[in-house]
C-alpha cells in the first residue's frame, strides 16, 4: 500500500459503506482525511475517534452534497483545517427506490440525478478550484449499473451513473494538462448498507453465485482500488472507469 502520508484527501458520503472503507484505509495509510456525512452523525462521529486513538486525522463534516453552498463550505473548511485537498473521492450517492420508467415521476428522477450527478459535478467544481493548480486526482462513483442498466426499476439511477463515468473521461481531458487525473470505479455486487436496502436476500444471492468469484464483493475491495487510482502507482491512468464485479459482467 502506497504511503500517503502529508496528503489531504477528502472523501465524500464517508461514514458507511464504500465510503467508510475508503475513509478507513487512506487514514491507515497515512493520510489526513476529511469527509462528509449527511444524518450518520453517530457513525461519523465514531470514525472521528477511531482515528484520533490510532493518532490520525480525520475531519466529519456534515453537508448535502445536492446543494451548491455546502460543496463551498466543505471544502473552505477542508483548506482551513487541512490544507489544499490533493486527492477528492467523490463517493457520495444513492439508489432512491426502483421505479418503473412507466410509473416514474420527474421528481423521483431528478432527486436521482441530484443526489448521484449534481453532487458529483459541484463536488469536482469546488475540489478542483480547493486544489488551486496543484496537481492531484479525483476519483468519481460510477456503477456497473452503467454498463448493465441496473436491476428492474433502477432505470434513473442506471442513466446517473452511465453520467458519472461520461462526466469522469470529459473532466479527464479538462484538467488533464493541469496535473489533475480523473478516473471512475464501477462496483458490482457489493455487500453495503444500500444493497441490505434496496435488494432482497434471494435476489443478492442469485446474483452473488452468477459472479465467478462467487461471492460480494467487500467495502475494502473497492477502496482498495480507489487508493491504486488515487496513487502514484496509476500516475498514468486517466479518464478511465474500472470495473469492479469480481468478473459478474464476464457471465
Amino acid at each position: 500500500m502506497e504511503d500517503f502520508a502529508r496528503k489531504v484527501v477528502v472523501v465524500t458520503g464517508g461514514a458507511s459503506g464504500i465510503g467508510e472503507a475508503t475513509v478507513r484505509a487512506f487514514l491507515d495509510a497515512g493520510a489526513r482525511v476529511a469527509f462528509t456525512f449527511r444524518t450518520s452523525a453517530a457513525a461519523a462521529a465514531r470514525i472521528e475517534t477511531a482515528a484520533k486513538r490510532a493518532s490520525r486525522t480525520a475531519l466529519a463534516i456534515r453537508a448535502d452534497l445536492t446543494r451548491e453552498a455546502d460543496t463551498k463550505r466543505l471544502f473552505a473548511a477542508v483548506v482551513r483545517r487541512l490544507g489544499p485537498p490533493d486527492i477528492v473521492v467523490a463517493n457520495a450517492g444513492d439508489l432512491l427506490g426502483r421505479v418503473p420508467v412507466a410509473e416514474a415521476d420527474l421528481a423521483h428522477w431528478r432527486a436521482t440525478f441530484d443526489t448521484n450527478v449534481m453532487s458529483v459535478f459541484l463536488t469536482c467544481r469546488a475540489a478542483i478550484r480547493a486544489m488551486d493548480g496543484r496537481k492531484g486526482s479525483l476519483v468519481l462513483m460510477s456503477s456497473m449499473a452503467a454498463f448493465d442498466g441496473g436491476g428492474f426499476g433502477a432505470a434513473a439511477y442506471a442513466a446517473a451513473k452511465a453520467a458519472v463515468a461520461s462526466f469522469a473521461r470529459s473532466l479527464a481531458k479538462e484538467v488533464g494538462p493541469g496535473g489533475i487525473r480523473v478516473n471512475a470505479v464501477a462496483p458490482g455486487l457489493i455487500d453495503t448498507p444500500l444493497q441490505t436496502r434496496r435488494n432482497n436476500p434471494k435476489a443478492r444471492a442469485t446474483t452473488a453465485a452468477r459472479v465467478p468469484l462467487r461471492r460480494e464483493g467487500s467495502p475494502e475491495d473497492v477502496a482498495r482500488t480507489i487508493l491504486f487510482l488515487a496513487s502514484d502507482a496509476s500516475a498514468y491512468v486517466n479518464g478511465e472507469t474500472v470495473r469492479i464485479d469480481g468478473g459478474l459482467s464476464l457471465t
